[in-house]
This record gives structure tokens, sequence and C-alpha cells, in this order.
């Protein structure tokens, strides 16, 4: 009887620890060191909004194309200028001064910069025009086993998968860190893919930057590991190993 209990003991104490390969992030990540990094820019999606700001050689021939935000800056202010922006349909347009129905499908901002700089120039709207434009509503949704789950909101041309993350407050300790799942729509396509994050391959692919509306789902380790402390060095497994003989000595008396 003693026997079985202390073989039921070691087997809970053994099934409650989680190995450094299964919370480590990127271990293989001297493999990738001083690789060239392939940035890439971001699709413009339906429901985002752009704020398009448009100069030319004579300013004040530029006012009717800019929707100025007007009032004292404050917290509130990126919101009002969202309410301001031009707003994509789903059938990725935008309605623009003097040039009407504008398609922004399969274009990234930089191209329709250049789109629409071409066309207020060659239709004689404006001369020698600049456009700049930049999504005010991009952001990530991050769900399942974090520290704090939600949507976020960023104003960076782009963040990395791992930033993302990091806003979340990191995964905990029941995360599956080898199977983070990553949902993402592409010309009206929803794609999923599987990252693991204990390796460091994933970094030259297409999911290394996050883009707007992605959602990144944490899923739970195994049982096994849900319940998990978490055996880091061997102080820590001496410290076990000695709280087991102990035990061992107690019911054997």
């Amino acid at each position: 009887m003693k026997i079985n209990f202390i073989g039921i003991l070691l087997l809970a104490v053994l099934s409650s620890c989680v190995s450094k390969k299964e919370i480590f992030y990127l271990q293989d990540a001297d493999d990738y060191n001083d690789n060239p990094i392939a940035y890439s820019d971001i699709t413009i999606q339906p429901n985002d909004i752009l704020n398009i700001s448009v100069g030319a050689l004579v300013p004040e021939t530029a006012i009717p194309y800019n929707r100025n935000f007007s009032g004292n800056v404050n917290s509130n202010s990126i919101e009002l200028i969202k309410l301001q922006g031009y707003l994509v349909s789903k059938d990725n347009t935008i309605d623009f001064p003097n040039l009407g129905k504008v398609s922004v499908e399969e274009k990234t901002t930089s191209q329709l910069e250049v789109y629409l700089k071409k066309r207020l120039s060659d239709e004689g709207h404006l001369l020698q025009p600049s456009v700049t434009i930049r999504i005010l509503n991009a952001k990530v949704t991050v769900l399942g086993e974090v520290n704090k789950p939600g949507t976020y909101s960023f104003t960076e041309e782009s963040i990395t998968l791992l930033q993302a993350i990091g806003y979340a407050g990191d995964l905990t300790i029941r995360g599956k860190r080898d199977d983070v799942l990553v949902m993402r729509e592409i010309g009206g396509v929803r794609k999923i893919t599987h990252i693991d994050l204990t390796t460091s391959d994933w970094l030259e692919g297409p999911f290394y930057y996050v883009k707007p509306n992605d959602v990144i789902v944490i899923n739970q380790n195994p049982p096994k590991v849900t319940s998990a402390g978490y055996v880091g060095d061997i102080a820590t497994l001496l410290g076990l190993t000695s709280v087991i003989l102990s035990v061992i000595i107690l019911v054997t008396r």
C-alpha cells in the first residue's frame, strides 16, 4: 500500500513539471543571427480608416483634399481624427474629392500614395502634389493563454508577432508555445497558420510581422502541463527531491 502511494506521488510530481524545451522561446536563435530582415508593406483592407494628407506646390489648392482635425489636442484627438478619416468600404473603395470612388484593392499604403499622386497630377487637379497615407485603426487581437487577452491598437507601420504577444503580457505557463495559431485575411480569403515560438525558422516567414486585424490564439498545454509548476534549475530539482524523500521516510516508518 505504501509502495503504491509512493509511486502515485512520484508520478504526480513528474507530471507537474514543464521542461525548458516547452517554454523557452527561439531556442535555435543563434542559427538565425545577422540574417537580413524582409520588410513588407501593409495591404489595405475593408474597414481600414485612412489618414490621407495631400500637399501641392500651391498649398491652398490642396485644402479640399484634406480632412483636417480642428480643436485642442487631447487624449481623444485620435478618435476624432478617425471619424474624419477615409473609411475603406466592403468593396475596397474610398470616396476621394474630385476623383470619386477610388479602388484600393490589393494596394499597400505606398502604392495608393503613388496612384493618387499620379492621378492628381495627370488629371490637372494639383501642381506637383504629394500624398502621405497612414492606417489609423491598425489593431491585433490576442486570445487564450496570455496574461492580458484583448484587442490592441498600434500606430507603427508594422509590429512583430512577439511584440503583439508582449502587448498581451506574454504567455502564461499554461500557454502552448510550440503551436500558436495566427489567423489572417488576405484578399478576402482567411489564412490560418501554426507558429512554433520555441524555434526561430518563422522569423524569416510572412508571419514575422503582424498585419492589421490579425488574430493570435494561444491554446492550452495538455492537462499534465496545465497544472504545472516548472523545474527551472538544479536547485529547484534538489528541493523537489528532498520533499519526495521526506514523504517516503514518513510513510515507510
